[in-house]
């Protein structure tokens, strides 16, 4: 497993993708202009690190990277899925994300079932990595207590 430290946060978008409703998975993607300010070193694929709405509580998190090609996207996305259940819509709060690791690269799938399956794969190996004392930690960075509007990378 790659181990990254690249803290990011911006605006974000509601998800649209058929899948994350079918299968009660819930993703907010960074506006287009997020995505192009993204560091280039950061290759597509999915990651694991921590999330904040807001000012509020710092939460696990699986992000995904790239192109998403079971839907054929045409434009490259950031797709955050925050492991934790709102009790309301947080549409228009800025999400700072801290990128930790690195999980498996971006990859097509025969069928919407092997999707849902890989991303909750994905999620336990996030709840995993991110229970280690050297990740946990980090979900205390100072970052999550910054002003908004900065990208820092390599932190």
């Amino acid at each position: 497993v790659l181990h990254l430290r690249t803290f990011c946060d911006g605006s974000w978008l509601p998800q649209t993708h058929s899948f994350f409703i079918l299968s009660n998975i819930f993703a907010a993607n960074f506006s287009e202009q997020v995505v192009e300010s993204f560091p280039s070193d950061i290759s597509t694929g999915i990651y694991y690190g921590w999330a904040c709405v807001g000012s509020g509580d710092v939460h696990k998190m699986v992000l995904s990277i790239g192109w998403n090609p079971f839907y054929k996207n045409t434009k490259k996305s950031v797709e955050t899925h925050i492991i934790h259940t709102f009790k309301e819509d947080f549409y228009g709060e800025i999400l700072s994300i801290a990128i930790i690791g690195y999980i498996r690269p971006e990859r097509n799938f025969d069928s919407l079932d092997a999707l849902i399956a890989a991303i909750q794969e994905d999620i336990e190996e996030a709840k995993r990595q991110l229970d280690l004392p050297e990740h946990l930690k980090l979900k205390e960075d100072n970052f999550f207590h910054l002003p908004g509007g900065k990208i820092v990378n390599n932190h």
